[in-house]
């Protein structure tokens, strides 16, 4: 499988996982998902294992991991993985943004040009979600505005090296690169 990186982004229960699956699925049969949603209660706990059971059943190998994504990316690739899907950049800038509430514009870019790096040397097709969080209100406070800004800069270096990039509205992908 040739190096491809695929951007898919939309508001949140837009499609945009089921979108990037399907896509994925497309990318070759040794498929890997990198999961970086933490679970902070039952609700998520049951959700998690829903979404794991399925993926089980449609032979994607799970990686969990919320914030080194590029220790993520190596394991999926020394397994042998032809496609990568990395659900979803969103939770991982929230589970950054948790560690380091300071983590700045400049060195989040660094952290993840370090991720698309890592993503862009890779033998296998990487497909990564995340959500457009900048369409809407300007939030109230400091923390917020700071994750709405990197979410939007971290969209903006995938789009940027992305071959490929999606976006999704009410269920419908539109490509828009």
């Amino acid at each position: 499988m040739k190096n491809k990186l695929i951007l898919v982004t939309g508001g949140a229960r837009s499609g945009k996982s089921r979108f990037a699956e399907k896509l994925a699925r497309g990318g070759g049969e040794k498929r890997f998902y990198i999961a970086t949603a933490p679970v902070f209660d039952a609700e998520m706990a049951e959700r998690v294992a829903r979404h794991k059971a399925l993926r089980a059943r449609d032979n994607w190998q799970t990686i969990e991991e919320e914030t080194d994504l590029v220790s993520a990316l190596s394991r999926a690739a020394e397994q042998g993985a032809e496609t990568i899907l990395v659900d979803c950049l969103t939770l991982w800038i929230s589970n950054l943004l948790y560690r380091d509430e300071k983590l700045s514009e400049e060195a989040f870019a660094q952290v993840c040009g370090k991720v698309l790096d890592r993503a862009r040397e890779l033998p296998a097709q990487v497909v990564m979600v995340i959500s457009e969080v900048g369409l809407g209100l300007v939030p109230e406070n400091a923390l917020s505005r700071r994750f709405r800004d990197l979410s939007g800069r971290c969209a903006q270096l995938v789009a940027e090296r992305a071959e490929e990039v999606y976006f999704l509205i009410a269920g419908i992908p539109r490509r828009i690169k």
